[in-house]
């Protein structure tokens, strides 16, 4: 008998109509199913629809049957469901209930009414196995996104279910977390556990033990060949400089002594471990953060005294803290008292939007809001250029093509693109990949992305496992030399 087994079923959102068109699967003990299809088709949907999120925490037409071990989803309540099954949520900062790592752990634990020294073996063990332990006592939501991906997995993990849902769990882990998140899902399916994936990025799991996979149609429709005009003044010689930085969050420094350069008409992507201020960097950039040191673009130094400020326009990581108003149209046109209606058109067209004018951002799915929220910046042409943080997040192979085709157009007409990214198939896509290390480490690496990817002693000082096909193109790099 199947641990999960899902009839026929569908649902729609009662606010926009949206949903799944009937879906049938089956699930058993020792069982992998990858989840697949492009951004916007329902995957999420139909990973709330088989943890029973759907229908207890959301309103809507529910039809067929979900069964968890025998349990209809339908009518079991959700705490004696979550003894049998696990949802990782695919923005883990939804996922964040208490004030520390550690009591955000034993949350679980203690809804479950295990003994207290279970729960302190349970506690320890996945601090350790997702290195938590140096966090386990900060505040989740000033972790990185990576590091509460890591919590929210931790979390779920120490529950044991019978089955896990895990819902884009490699989106926004670093290499080494995503090379251990692969190992601890192999051990589990190996010890019976049913594991489903809802996941763009399957280079590492297709390996995993008695795969199978599902494929989801729908989704927005795209337009590849839609351009988007940038009119804003082209730069001559822009340059960024980055002097002695220093950043400190809470007492902790993130970033120190940070040295940088970059010019107008390149896109750099930034790579390193999760927590090692990545996002604080940009932040920093965008005017966001309190810092030591030099930032200049040019002769336009940002010093609070002053009122000058680089103007660069940035996408954040989690896309709702971006999004406050009540239709996608509202949220592009925000207070542009003459808007390029020209332009909104292009965007909508281009960034897959169109179908969802009118509906509210926070009911779009990740892939969706991320696109949003580009749009919001783009519609404002900043001077200097943008900063995108994980910008892949959610998206599929075609919306990755159309944002690599955007951001080259603005990189040559002048303007400067700086992308923080765990996705290392994009990174190679840019024109320069840095590597950063912890603290006073800074910059391990700078160059084109082939020669960064050849250097494995700055990878392995980073503290990032090198895929396999970086070292193959390390092997083909050393033999041309």
């Amino acid at each position: 008998m199947p641990l999960l087994n899902a009839e026929q079923v569908a649902y729609r959102y009662p606010q926009n109509n949206r949903g799944i068109d009937p879906v049938s699967l089956q699930v058993r003990a020792g069982e992998a199913l990858l989840i697949r299809g492009p951004s916007g088709c329902g995957k999420s949907t139909l990973a709330r629809c088989l943890t029973g999120f759907v229908p207890h925490l959301y309103l809507g037409e529910l039809q067929g049957k979900v069964l968890v071990d025998g349990l209809d989803t339908a009518v079991t309540s959700l705490w004696q469901l979550s003894e049998e099954i696990g949802l990782l949520f695919q923005n883990p900062s939804n996922q964040m209930l208490t004030d520390s790592v550690e009591n955000e752990i034993l949350f679980g634990l203690e809804n479950m009414g295990l003994p207290r020294e279970t729960m302190r073996q349970r506690l320890e063990s996945v601090l350790q196995q997702f290195g938590l332990t140096h966090l386990r006592h900060r505040e989740p939501l000033t972790l990185s996104g990576g590091e509460q991906q890591r919590l929210a997995l931790a979390a779920v993990m120490a529950r044991q279910p019978k089955v896990l849902v895990l819902d884009e769990p490699f989106s926004m882990l670093d290499t080494t977390a995503s090379a251990q998140l692969v190992a601890d899902l192999e051990r589990l399916v190996a010890m019976g556990t049913a594991v489903i994936l809802c996941e763009h990025r399957v280079e590492a799991i297709t390996g995993l033990p008695n795969l199978h996979e599902l494929q989801l149609s729908g989704g927005a429709p795209t337009h590849m060949n839609t351009p988007v005009a940038w009119s804003g003044e082209r730069q001559q010689h822009l340059a960024l400089t980055i002097a002695g930085l220093q950043v400190t969050l809470g007492k902790k420094p993130v970033l120190q002594n940070f040295n940088m350069t970059a010019l107008g008409g390149e896109i750099v992507a930034l790579v390193g471990r999760n927590g090692v201020g990545k996002t604080t960097l940009l932040r920093t950039l965008a005017g966001m953060q309190r810092y030591e040191g030099t930032v200049e673009v040019n002769a336009c130094t940002e010093r609070s005294r002053s009122g000058r400020f680089p103007q660069f326009g940035l996408v954040f990581q989690n896309p709702d803290l971006q999004l406050f108003n009540a239709s996608v149209r509202e949220e592009i046109l925000y207070r542009l008292p003459q808007p390029d209606m020209n332009r909104y058109c292009q965007l909508l067209a281009a960034l897959g939007l169109e179908p969802y004018e009118e509906t509210p951002p926070l009911l779009l799915s990740e892939g969706e809001k991320k696109r949003l929220a580009l749009a919001t910046v783009l519609m404002r042409q900043p001077a200097h250029g943008l900063l995108l943080d994980e910008p892949t997040l959610g998206q599929d192979a075609v919306h990755k093509t159309i944002l690599l085709r955007l951001l080259r157009h603005i990189a040559n007409s002048g303007q400067l693109v700086l992308i923080t990214t765990h996705d290392l198939a994009l990174a190679a896509q840019c024109d320069r990949l840095v590597l950063l290390g912890d603290g006073e480490s800074g910059i391990l690496a700078d160059g084109p992305p082939d020669l960064v990817f050849a250097n494995s002693a700055a990878w392995e000082r980073a503290g990032l496992v090198v895929p396999d096909w970086i070292r193959e193109k390390e092997r083909i790099i050393n033999n041309e030399l």
